[in-house]
C-alpha cells in the first residue's frame, strides 16, 4: 500500500466515526460538558474538523472549506479564522450550534477536500517542507501524519464524552455536571 493510501484510510476512518459520535444528539447534548473546564462533544468535532480542514487545505493550495460559507453558517462567537487552538474553558463554553446537521454537513465538505488534496499529492510530495517555524522543519507527510493523529484522539475524546454523558446522565435529567 502507498503512503498516502495509508493517509487516506486513517482520515476515511475518521470521517466515518464522526457521524457515528453525532448520532442522535441534540443541541442540549452537543454542548454537554462534564466539568466546566472541560470541552463538549459539539466542540471536539467542530475542532477536529477545523483542524484538518486548517491544516490540509493549503498543502494542495486550496481554500478551506471553513471560508466556503460554513463561518457564517456556524455563526459562532470566535475569530472568523479560529479553529480552538488556545481557546480558555470560557470561549470553549460559547460554542453553541443548533444541532449535530450542521456539524455533519461541515464534516462531509471537509472529507471531500481532504479526499481532493490527498488526490493531489504525489508520493515525492511527501517529503515538502510546508512548516520551517519548527526545528527540523515539518515536511507535507510528517504534516499528514500530525492531523491524522490530533484529528483520531478528539473524535475518542467527543465518543468518550458522548458514553460519559449517557452513562452518567440520560437525555433528559437535566444534570449540569459532577457534584461539587
Amino acid at each position: 500500500m502507498e503512503s498516502i493510501s495509508v493517509v487516506r484510510d486513517a482520515f476515511g476512518r475518521v470521517h466515518e466515526l464522526v457521524p457515528a459520535v453525532l448520532n442522535g444528539l441534540s443541541r442540549d447534548d452537543l454542548r454537554w460538558r462534564p466539568d466546566p473546564s472541560a470541552n463538549p462533544i459539539g466542540w471536539l468535532v467542530w475542532h477536529l474538523l477545523r483542524v484538518e480542514d486548517d491544516h490540509l487545505a493549503p498543502l494542495a493550495g486550496f481554500d478551506q472549506v471553513w471560508f466556503q460559507g460554513w463561518q457564517e453558517r456556524f455563526d459562532l462567537p470566535y475569530a472568523a479564522d479560529a479553529g480552538g487552538f488556545g481557546q480558555s474553558p470560557e470561549e470553549v463554553g460559547q460554542f453553541d450550534v443548533p444541532g449535530a446537521d450542521l456539524l455533519l454537513g461541515y464534516a462531509k465538505a471537509v472529507a471531500v477536500q481532504t479526499e481532493q488534496v490527498l488526490d493531489a499529492l504525489a508520493r515525492d510530495d511527501l517529503d515538502r517542507v510546508v512548516d520551517t517555524r519548527w526545528n527540523p522543519p515539518v515536511t507535507l507527510g510528517v504534516r499528514l501524519v500530525s492531523v491524522v493523529l490530533d484529528t483520531a484522539q478528539h473524535i475518542g475524546q467527543a465518543a468518550y464524552v458522548k458514553g460519559l454523558r449517557e452513562r452518567l446522565v440520560g437525555h433528559d435529567s437535566g444534570w449540569q455536571g459532577y457534584p461539587e
